[in-house]
């Protein structure tokens, strides 16, 4: 044994944190560790440190085996696989790569809401295959339309600076903000639905925002509208979005984050021939800049926690 505090990574990190963390720490980082449960319970019977993304559960069962765990790194700032009261109970820190991707899913969302108001952009296939839809596919423009943010920390304002950019007017709904700044609007959050003809949803998974983006929020925003959700799976209720997309009454939906990931094929089944619907694979915040700047800022935080404790 090097003496030095052991750290295990259970899932992707860049090489900038890789390096940062070998020149403190004694580091496990296996990617794989994630998938099989018992190997990470054993790697970290003897850990001093933590860092996972979305998909390590570390709930009561795996702080259990990890007596001497003193830090989590969470690599992105969503806490839902986080069982936070035990930890706080035990006294184990805890640290979130807040506003490290911020800038990364704000252009997702922008990218998203432009991709939703210009069908063309989907029509590579058809173009090659001889078929000019030019009078079918005409779409919309963002400018002069309201966009609607569902919770507004960093991301949404990340994201309200660039759709502002772009001539949209923005409103916005968080519990916990009372000055939303310059050319915001805050609003309940019914109004906010109400107003939207362009929604992006930032609210954190909670008893109180599970499904709150369901059948009767949707139903008050404007025939034709837009939906983008960035959050976390379970506070858009995605049968809902169906039922509005096939029905018309949603002209487009963006869903990055799913009730369950991966999405299997029986779930995926209900998405089949859904007109006006993107899909991916949780992927908003992830490109190869935000990798650096999350697994960077975690490494240095988790490297820091040990060192002062």
């Amino acid at each position: 044994m090097s003496g030095r505090p052991r750290v295990v990574v259970s899932e992707f990190i860049a090489p900038d944190g890789v390096a940062t963390l070998e020149a403190s720490v004694d580091l496990l980082a296996d990617a794989t560790l994630v998938s099989d449960r018992a190997r990470l319970l054993a790697a970290v019977a003897d850990a001093d440190a933590l860092i996972v993304r979305d998909r390590t559960q570390v709930d009561v069962e795996l702080l259990d085996a990890a007596p001497r765990l003193r830090t989590v790194g969470r690599l992105g700032v969503g806490t839902d696989n986080l069982d936070l009261e035990t930890m706080k109970a035990r006294g184990i820190a805890v640290h979130l790569a807040t506003g490290a991707n911020a800038m990364s899913v704000a252009e997702h969302v922008i990218g998203a809401l432009l991709f939703l108001s210009r069908p063309s952009f989907a029509t590579t296939a058809r173009v090659i295959a001889g078929e000019w839809p030019r009078t079918e596919l005409i779409g919309r423009e963002l400018a002069g339309r309201t966009l609607g943010l569902l919770g507004f920390g960093a991301t949404a304002r990340a994201v309200a600076q660039r759709a502002a950019a772009l001539g949209m007017a923005i409103v916005a709904s968080d519990p916990v903000v009372t000055d939303a700044g310059p050319g915001v609007t805050l609003l309940e959050p019914d109004a906010l639905f109400a107003a939207s003809d362009a929604l992006s949803v930032h609210a954190p998974l909670l008893p109180s925002t599970r499904g709150l983006v369901g059948e009767r929020t949707l139903g008050l925003m404007p025939v034709g509208a837009l939906l983008v959700d960035t959050s976390r799976g379970g506070v858009v209720d995605h049968d809902a979005v169906v039922a509005a997309l096939r029905s018309g009454h949603l002209a487009g939906a963006a869903l990055d984050v799913h009730p369950v990931e991966p999405v299997d094929a029986a779930a995926g089944a209900r998405y089949a021939g859904v007109p006006g619907l993107l899909l991916t694979p949780h992927l908003a915040g992830v490109t190869h800049e935000s990798n650096v700047r999350i697994s960077t800022v975690i490494a240095d935080a988790v490297v820091a926690e040990l060192a002062a404790s």
